[in-house]
Parts: C-alpha cells; sequence; structure tokens
C-alpha cells in the first residue's frame, strides 16, 4: 500500500513539474511562435512549397543521378529549403522550440542525476551526455567498464 501512496504522490509532483514548464516563459514564447508561424501566410506558403518539393526530391532520390530532372529538383529544394529557413517567423519558432528543449533536457538530467549518476537520461544533446563515462550506456555494450 506504501508503494502504491508514493507512487501516487511522485506522479502528482510530476504533473505539478509539468505544469510549471507549461506556464514558464519559455514555453508561453514556444506557443506564441508557433501562433504567428501557423498564421502567417507567408511563412505557410513557403513551408508547403518545401513539403511538396520534399516529395518531388525523394522520387528524385529513388534514382539518383539518372533521373532526368535530378539537377533541376535538386537546385529548387535548397533554394526552398533556404527560403524557409531563412523565413523570420520559421527561424524565431526553431530558436523557441531549441530553447524549450533545452529546458526539458536540463531538467531531465537534474531529475535523472538525482536519482542516481548512472541513470540513462536520453536528452539527444551532446552537451548533456559529456558527464557519462559510457559510450552508448551500459545496455549498449558501450565500453564503460562498469558491472552491470
Amino acid at each position: 500500500m506504501l508503494a502504491t501512496t508514493e507512487r501516487v504522490e511522485l506522479l502528482e509532483y510530476a504533473e505539478q513539474l509539468g505544469k510549471m514548464v507549461s506556464e514558464s516563459d519559455v514555453a508561453e514564447y514556444y506557443r506564441l511562435c508557433l501562433y504567428k508561424l501557423r498564421t502567417s501566410r507567408e511563412s505557410q506558403k513557403k513551408i508547403s512549397r518545401f513539403i511538396k518539393l520534399k516529395d518531388q526530391y525523394e522520387e528524385v532520390q529513388r534514382f539518383g543521378k539518372y533521373h532526368p530532372d535530378y539537377k533541376s529538383v535538386m537546385m529548387e529544394i535548397r533554394e526552398a529549403k533556404r527560403d524557409m529557413d531563412l523565413d523570420d517567423r520559421v527561424a524565431e519558432f526553431k530558436r523557441a522550440e531549441n530553447d524549450l528543449q533545452s529546458l526539458l533536457d536540463e531538467i531531465s538530467v537534474l531529475v535523472g542525476g538525482s536519482v542516481s549518476k548512472h541513470i540513462k537520461v536520453p536528452t539527444g544533446n551532446p552537451f548533456f551526455d559529456t558527464g557519462s563515462n559510457c559510450g552508448g550506456g551500459c545496455g549498449s555494450g558501450g565500453s564503460c567498464g562498469c558491472s552491470a
């Protein structure tokens, strides 16, 4: 019974932490940037163009440089990607998304580290992965030398 009560209490704390993150300035700015991106006709046109060209690109990739439209599709997709990435709202959204992801990574590392320094916390960010001596974690056959 104690383990169940403790588990419920931990889940409630996790919900509180999630709510705090959701109400943070970082999350609020992310939502604002997402809204601005979704409501910008110009940005959405650039994104749609890129997605359409991406489908053509995947078709061309099946045949490689032997496809008759290879050069034109490759050039068009590069231009569309650059045009999309240089859009102010797309760039602002990507920065906000990275900031929110960094906050979530920091929280994951703190929670995992408070339990044990051997806890694997997948962050996808090499900055946070440097604290471990394991090359990919104990379960991956890495050369960390632990006896797990």
